[in-house]
This record gives structure tokens, C-alpha cells and sequence, in this order.
């Protein structure tokens, strides 16, 4: 995909005394505009089930925002390594390629004991029988559907891995400082692409374990599909909001929305026919069959109501 989008290099760097509105109005114009026109999902930034809706910003799209208003990095590097374990904490400088400016600094770390650096699967079982014991264990992880499993696991040996160490420093360093000088921390998070495999398989069952409860859902779409007139189906709508809310049901709430607007359509077509039409259509059309609905204003609860959902 090729996009144009104009930049102004030297808009981030600011000599004296405070930014414009103007000029902050454009800055975050034009991070947005790399965003939707430039970076791709899953390439620039991605998402980490259950960690909410923000995008994390990853390492390439680090880079583009560097290359974007010219940001050069550098690095101080402290060494905090000690015996058997290895461990970095790095300083990320943004300057400006032009002016040679400071704009910014982030911080990163990394040690060769974090979990997933830690330890690595064993190749066989003989590896694990000739470790000792001090250097091997079992883990327990977690399955699909609820289930678990072991995977035996031997130590690592930290000096295998001091370069992966400090390579994920210098990234962590990096993207914190890309945040920081162009204030793209609204639009994305960092780090979290980092999670060991384990905690993200929780986050992603507590997302998938959000509550829901079928006999609802089906009790209040009969409904929906039952209304006679617009005044009871509005009235189905409305006693419904509450009893979703409470309940948390975002699935319920999303399965009963396009019912409800299918009937409205179906109901407001009915009143505009002649009179022996009234009865031709008894069944709303199903959600998703390309009818063109026509706006009404209490409709406009539902994406209220949606926005509000989204935001829980």
C-alpha cells in the first residue's frame, strides 16, 4: 500500500518556549495519518488479547516513526550482569537528525531471568535425566478449553543468551523513547508484545470468559421479533438496556442490536404500505441481508449505549 503523507521534519523540535496549538494539532495529525495510511496490523503495531483495545507499538513501528520526523537514537548501556545471571539496563537518546537537538530519552531493561529467557524445553528425556536437579524442574501450563499440561524444562545458560538480552533492552529502551518524544502514548501501549506465553493464554481466557447467557439472549431476540408496533418494540429495547448492563453481557447486547434494527426497518415499511400489504411482511429480515435502514432517532440509544460497552 503507498500513501503520501506530508510531514513537517522540523515541527517536533522546538527551540524555545512552548508549542503551538497549531503545531501540536499537526503533530498529532500526522501520527495518526502514519497509523491508518502507513503502519500495517500485526506488522507496526498489534493487539495482545485481553489486554485491552489499545495497540501495542512494535519495533518496526518504532522505526517508521523515527524515520517519520527524523529522529536519530543512541544508546548508554549499564551493565547490572552478575554471576549466572545476565541483565541490562539501557538508556534510548532521540535526537534530531538535523539539529542534533535531544528530544527525548526511554528506558528498557532486560534480564536473563525473566521466565521465558529462564528456561527452554528439554530435547529429550535423557537431557533431563543427566540435569541436575538444581537446573531442571516441570512446569505447568495452561491448555485450551480449561485444560492443562506439563512441559519439562531445563535451565538456560545465561551466557547463551546475553546478546538476545540486550537486544530486547535496546528495544524496550527504543519504544519508550519514540513514545515519549512523540507523544503517541495515547495511541499505543508498549511492552506488552513481551508477556510470557502463559500470561497472555490468561488474559486471553479471562477475555474469553466474558459472561453470557444464552437463555437471555434468545428470550429477549423472540421478543424483538414479536413486536407488533414500533412503540413495543422500543419498549423491548429499553427494558432490555438494564438487564444487559447488569448482567455484563456484551454478547447479548450484540446479538439482540441487529434484531432490533431489522424489526424497525420491517415495522416502518409495513406502516408505508397500502393496506392489504400490511400483513405480506410478518418476519423481520435477518441482520446482515443488506436492507438499507433508515435512521430514527431513538436508534441513536443503541450506539450510545454500544460506545459506552466498548469503553467497559
Amino acid at each position: 500500500m503507498n500513501a503520501v503523507v506530508e510531514v513537517n521534519p522540523g515541527g517536533i523540535v522546538q527551540t524555545g518556549g512552548r508549542m503551538a496549538v497549531a503545531d501540536v494539532i499537526e503533530h498529532v495529525a500526522t501520527v495518526q495519518q502514519i497509523m491508518q495510511r502507513v503502519m500495517k496490523p500485526e506488522v507496526h503495531y498489534g493487539k495482545i488479547p485481553g489486554a485491552g483495545d489499545k495497540p501495542v507499538l512494535l519495533k518496526p513501528g518504532a522505526e517508521l516513526l523515527c524515520m517519520t520526523f527524523r529522529i536519530a537514537d543512541s544508546y548508554r548501556i549499564e551493565d547490572l550482569s552478575r554471576d549466572g545471571m545476565i541483565r541490562y539496563r539501557v538508556t534510548c537518546v532521540g535526537k534530531h537528525q538535523g539539529s542534533n537537538i535531544v528530544l527525548g530519552e526511554g528506558v528498557g531493561e532486560c534480564s536473563s531471568d525473566e521466565e521465558k529467557y529462564r528456561w527452554r524445553k528439554a530435547v529429550c528425556k535423557e537431557e533431563i535425566e543427566a540435569t541436575p536437579e538444581s537446573m531442571r524442574r516441570r512446569k505447568f501450563a495452561r491448555g485450551k478449553g480449561g485444560s492443562h499440561y506439563t512441559v519439562d524444562q531445563i535451565r538456560t545458560e545465561p551466557a547463551d543468551i546475553a546478546n538476545t538480552v540486550l537486544k530486547m533492552a535496546n528495544k524496550r529502551a527504543k519504544i519508550a523513547m519514540v513514545l515519549n518524544v512523540t507523544a503517541a502514548s495515547d495511541m499505543f501501549s508498549q511492552d506488552l508484545e513481551d508477556l510470557d506465553e502463559s500470561l497472555r493464554e490468561t488474559l486471553a481466557e479471562r477475555e474469553n470468559k466474558a459472561p453470557h447467557d444464552p437463555e437471555l439472549a434468545a428470550s429477549l431476540v423472540r421478543a424483538a421479533g414479536a413486536a407488533k408496533t414500533v412503540e413495543a418494540l422500543q419498549k423491548v429495547w429499553k427494558d432490555a438496556l438494564p438487564v444487559i448492563k447488569a448482567a455484563g453481557d456484551t454478547m447479548t447486547y450484540n446479538l439482540l442490536k441487529p434484531v432490533v434494527e431489522a424489526r424497525l426497518t420491517a415495522l416502518k415499511a409495513a406502516a408505508e404500505a397500502p393496506v392489504e400489504q400490511e400483513q405480506v411482511q410478518q418476519d423481520p429480515p435477518e441482520a446482515g441481508d443488506g436492507t438499507e435502514r433508515e435512521p430514527d432517532p431513538w436508534l441513536a440509544e443503541m450506539d450510545a449505549e454500544e460506545a459506552g460497552n466498548a469503553d467497559r
